[in-house]
């Protein structure tokens, strides 16, 4: 210990009384001239036990969270029954006895199970360093501008996380709406494989491999120029999702048509082996587009029914769709009814779906379609319909390989500065 610095019990250092209820009608509602309202533990704002003294104070809760203070020459107070209030004795600075108290973790001293409190005596008996007055001040200084300090980087990271999730975000956009990098005149446009797509489909439905869906939906382009979405004989305009300016050789169509949107194979849990790969929401970082961790069925206490999924699909999270879970299976394994595993036709790349199904406008539509108060989902009639910004094959593959470049940029800048 440094020279000049004693130990000493805290009793040395200030005496501590413990808060008393008293009865609500003597309870004064609002504080009166010279009159200060103190905190409790548990937060809640009272006058309950009345102090009358000149001195400074502490409030500790009486599970031992140092929650408030108190610094006055001369004045009335009440505390609730929740608080023990701390005088300090003459030669104690306040700013330091008050780190000193956060210091050494009072929890640690409350006795009881259900409702765990301070025992005013077995608390002044602790032992506490004291170094000389004016160091303490000193001491109290340097750890205020240090906290101050702290809280700025605590603050500047938050305000870069949220910056970096909008240059992501935005990239997103710009991306999908044809904006992220230069368009190829010698690329095959969109609508061509469109339609060889739709001429593949017609002809398995011919042959009877494929039923044809009672609740297709198509898009058009309007005599106004404007895109429409048609379910049946129900026709809806498209203006929510602001996608009429893409390119000529892109095209707009519903994401039942390039995927299998909600059709899944479920496997009960008892026939995976030990060794599978089980996938769970928990896994899947949100707004990232990455696997946190991977752990197998021998790892994880799991009864419930599976989906499968084959490496190279795309697993969405359609519960809670604000997450933005979205990630590419890189192995097969099995995975929560709650993730569908969707497996795009040739004509699109996996990486360029999931870029989509993170972009903001993917999102907002999600969002604003998911059923559930508390558990929202995306159901898969909504699903199938969504509108699908379609690139040609070449400009997706642009398109994922900037991506993935200005993303690997910000995430090193990122975690460079945090």
């Amino acid at each position: 210990m440094p020279e000049g610095w004693e130990w000493c019990r805290l009793k040395h250092v200030c005496m501590m009384s413990a808060g008393k209820a008293k009865p609500t009608d003597q309870i004064m509602t609002e504080p009166f001239e010279g009159c200060f309202p103190c905190f409790g533990g548990n937060g809640i704002r009272g006058y309950v036990d009345e102090y009358n003294q000149d001195g400074i104070f502490s409030i500790v809760g009486r599970q031992g969270a140092l929650c408030g203070n108190i610094n006055i020459a001369k004045g009335k107070f009440y505390a609730t029954e929740h608080a023990v209030v701390t005088t300090l004795f003459s030669g104690i600075d306040f700013n330091w006895s008050n780190y000193v108290l956060e210091a050494l973790h009072l929890n640690s001293y409350a006795t009881g199970a259900a409702q765990p409190g301070l025992s005013v005596a077995n608390v002044l008996n602790v032992f506490v360093p004291v170094p000389p007055t004016q160091e303490q001040v000193h001491i109290g200084i340097r750890i205020a501008e240090s906290i101050k300090i702290i809280e700025n980087i605590k603050d500047e990271k938050e305000d870069l996380q949220t910056l970096i999730s909008s240059a992501k975000s935005r990239i997103l956009d710009l991306a999908i709406r044809g904006k992220l990098v230069p368009q190829d005149p010698d690329d095959e446009p969109a609508s061509v494989l469109l339609e060889r797509i739709r001429a593949e489909k017609e002809e398995l439905i011919k042959q009877g491999k494929i039923k044809r869906d009672k609740k297709k939906s198509i898009i058009f382009k309007g005599e106004d120029n404007s895109y429409y979405l048609q379910t049946g004989n129900l026709i809806e305009n498209l203006n929510d999702w602001d996608l009429d300016d893409i390119p000529e050789s892109w095209s707009l169509c519903c994401m039942g048509e390039l995927c299998d949107y909600g059709n899944c194979i479920n496997v009960d849990t008892e026939k995976i082996a030990n060794t599978a790969w089980i996938l769970d929401l928990e896994d899947i970082e949100k707004d990232s587009g990455k696997i946190l961790q991977k752990v197998r069925k021998a790892e994880r206490n799991s009864s419930s029914t599976k989906h499968l999924f084959k490496k190279g699909q795309v697993l969405y999270s359609k519960l809670r769709p604000y997450l933005n879970k979205v990630v590419i299976a890189d192995e097969d394994g099995y995975c929560t009814a709650e993730i569908l595993p969707l497996d795009f036709i040739d004509a699109v790349l996996p990486q360029y779906a999931l870029y989509y199904l993170m972009s903001p406008t993917f999102l907002k539509y999600a969002n604003r379609c998911s059923y559930g108060i508390k558990m929202p989902r995306l159901g898969t009639t909504d699903g199938k319909k969504a509108v699908f910004a379609f690139p040609p094959y070449e400009e997706q593959k642009r398109i994922c390989s900037y991506i993935s470049k200005m993303f690997d940029k910000i995430d090193n800048i990122s975690n460079s500065l945090l």
